[in-house]
């Protein structure tokens, strides 16, 4: 029954109408094609159509939207988001196996679904779309935007590589402020809307809400999905700032910073500045504190942006007084060193705090 119905609709396909024909369901799909979850690939299958809508529903108004679909699988989600009104899909999925299901969507909707078999890690989604979709920055969102049910491998480095582009406005950032609604590990999700003071604040937490309005929007058990993953899942929605919390610090070096403090997240942030400078120049640690005019025996998670404005800041100005110290790293091996500089002469042994400068 279900092979007939998709026979018929790629078969049949005409202009495309804004409103889907009969289609098997998800489940179908999954059978037909006898397409099992690949665990290596962290693949769950979401066939509830009221959860795919809800997420669909969190990106916001998406009629005659473009969308850059991440990990579309059998459809689920692909499905929701046509049917939101979005004037074409991007589908991106690396696992051609799902090709065939895909193509029934496509068929069902001419025109307003494209199939890219690559890894949305190395994708570059500025080419996905038109350029006349770009707005500029200072306006409104553009009516582009990307939505996934995220890997769970993947998730994390995905998005700090997403931050990183929405940083330099590139990638999917050159259509303006691109808003995402993505799923990730329950935890992760806690960890990227974390304020300040709460256990979960994270590394994550600050990358994140530096460049972004975040919010958590709902919580998927576990059971929904299948095959059931060990923890539940979350959608968050993520809206880029017009302007950065941290202003005029190349996100390498906000992320070094970020980094390292987080390193020991228990300790006082003090400890884990101190990576970031050799102890043969432990002048460079008390700069740090004195130029930020941040309290050194705080703990990371209790910082807030303000404070880590001021942290990047003073770590900028050591930088650029010092270029050696970006490059310094405490994990390097002993042949990759290089000749820590002395203190150059004439340098006051006091500086001016950040809020001076």
């Amino acid at each position: 029954m279900a092979k007939r119905a998709a026979t018929s609709i790629i078969k049949n396909a005409s202009r495309p109408p804004m409103r889907l024909p009969p289609l098997p369901t998800i489940r179908d799909i999954v059978k037909l094609y006898r397409l099992n979850a690949v665990k290596q690939l962290s693949q769950n299958f979401l066939f509830d159509t009221n959860l795919t809508e809800k997420i669909v529903k969190s990106a916001g108004n998406l009629q005659g939207a473009y969308v850059c679909e991440v990990g579309p699988g059998p459809g689920g989600i692909t499905r929701s988001i046509l049917k939101a009104g979005a004037a074409k899909v991007v589908a991106v999925e690396l696992d051609k196996r799902f090709n065939a299901g895909l193509r029934i969507l496509s068929a069902a909707a001419p025109g307003r679904v494209e199939i890219v078999n690559e890894d949305i890690l190395t994708y570059n989604m500025a080419k996905a779309l038109p350029l006349d979709l770009a707005v500029p920055w200072e306006a409104d969102p553009p009516n582009v935007h990307i939505i996934g049910n995220l890997p769970f491998s993947v998730s994390t480095p995905l998005i700090i590589r997403w931050l990183e582009a929405l940083a330099l406005r590139t990638g999917p950032f050159v259509y303006g402020r691109t808003q995402l609604t993505l799923t990730f590990q329950k935890e992760v999700c806690e960890r990227i809307c974390a304020p300040p003071g709460t256990s979960q604040r994270s590394r994550l937490s600050i990358m994140s809400q530096h460049l972004c309005r975040v919010k958590y929007c709902f919580r998927i058990p576990g059971k929904c999905f299948v095959p059931k993953p060990d923890v539940d899942v979350g959608v968050v929605h993520f809206t880029p700032l017009v302007r950065p919390w941290i202003q005029g610090v190349p996100f390498k070096m906000v992320e070094k910073v970020v980094k390292h403090i987080f390193h020991l997240r228990g300790k006082y942030c003090r400890k884990g500045a101190a990576e970031l400078f050799p102890q043969e120049r432990r002048d460079l640690l008390e700069d740090f504190f004195e130029i930020s005019e941040v309290d050194p025996m705080v703990r990371p998670w209790q910082l807030t942006m303000s404070e880590w404005d001021r942290l990047a800041q003073a770590y900028n100005i050591i930088c650029q007084r010092e270029p050696w110290v970006f490059k310094y790293d405490f994990r390097a091996p002993k042949r990759e060193m290089f000749e820590i500089p002395p203190r150059p002469e004439g340098l006051p042994m006091h500086v001016e705090s950040v809020n001076r400068v």
